[in-house]
């Protein structure tokens, strides 16, 4: 039978103390919940009850969103889901690297920052490499970071233009049905870079950069031929090259440019007989100097909670398929 504990943590700061709590106090209520404790709040102390071990994680999980909050930084649901996974894990000791340097100010002011320890990896590839490969689920940020870092770099003029791509892979519908001209028919595609560019520069500034060529979002397809030079290359979307595109992609690196390319690997639209370009240059690049890989996980996921898990709940379906069928191959060759 688990002993039952009691812990205080002191709190130097109220300010600190009503962020953590958050409104109606739902942060608090949500640590309850998912380490099964009871916690009071006392003038300036917290008191923690529940068995030892629930205690301990409740406590190390108040303390790492106090010091988040007294550097300032918003406790929100995701940090919160994020820090007890820390916890649960015995990783909060890198709760520290959650509020680091902002990576870009968006047109309203906000400041974007990674969110978690992936994250802040992935921003830190992108920074120390030519090539940064970012793979993980929906909801990590891969795109919107690497435009976040793209948008930073163009500011401090250390690239010229900024080039964002994917590959106009037709998921469900033709592109040859739908209205208008090519670019019409392919800006479906593209939206999502563009929502990017327009939180990070406001829709004004960017239609302006646009109009001098500073900025282009365009399809992979017309990149073939090009050297690009002194530019931040996205390519997003890049599980649905073929190996033949990519190839072309990494190619068109010029001197003075940065390459960031994004995608999920468990969203592939190709037909069943083309190799994912992704996949392929995740394999064979893997030791290249200059090249970084970051794979980002489901606990990386910075939308809803239940984004995460769907994600989750994707994969451990996907392993049980896998069992099933390696067992079925298994009766066949005996």
């Amino acid at each position: 039978m688990s002993q039952i504990a009691e812990r205080i943590v002191s709190v130097e700061r109220v300010e600190d103390l009503i962020a953590v709590f958050g409104s109606f106090d739902e942060n608090i209520k949500r640590i309850e919940e998912a380490l099964s404790v009871d916690i009071i709040n006392r003038g300036n102390e917290l008191k923690i009850t529940g068995n030892t071990e629930a205690v301990d994680k409740a406590a190390r999980t108040l303390e790492g969103l106090l010091s988040l909050a007294a550097r300032g930084e918003a406790i929100d649901e995701q940090r919160v889901r994020y820090l007890i996974t820390l916890v649960q894990e015995g990783n909060d000791s890198l709760v520290t690297q959650m509020a680091k340097d902002v990576v870009c100010i968006t047109a309203k002011g906000k400041p974007i920052k990674a969110k978690t320890v992936g994250q802040q990896q992935y921003m830190k590839a992108i920074q120390n490499n030519t090539i940064t490969i970012g793979v993980g689920p929906a909801g990590t940020g891969k795109t919107y970071l690497a435009v976040a870092a793209a948008v930073a770099a163009f500011r401090e003029r250390t690239v010229n233009r900024i080039i964002l791509t994917r590959p106009a892979v037709e998921a469900g519908e033709r592109l040859g049905f739908l209205p208008g001209d090519l670019q019409n028919k392919v800006d479906p595609y593209l939206r999502p870079l563009y929502d990017a560019l327009y939180d990070m520069l406001g829709a004004e500034t960017f239609q302006k950069y646009q109009e001098r060529g500073s900025i282009e979002v365009a399809p992979l397809a017309y990149m073939r031929g090009r050297t690009l030079d002194d530019s931040f290359i996205i390519l997003d979307e890049a599980q649905n090259t073929t190996r033949e595109q990519m190839k072309m992609f990494l190619t068109r690196l010029g001197f003075g440019s940065r390459i960031v390319i994004t995608g999920d690997v468990t969203q592939i639209d190709l037909p069943d007989d083309k190799v994912s370009g992704l996949k392929d240059a995740v394999r064979v690049l893997e030791d290249v100097k200059d090249i970084a890989i970051c794979q980002l996980t489901s606990a990386d996921v910075v939308r809803h909670a239940l984004v995460q898990q769907i994600i989750n709940a994707y994969e451990k379906a996907a392993k049980k398929q896998e069992v099933k069928k390696t067992n079925q191959n298994q009766r066949k060759r005996s």
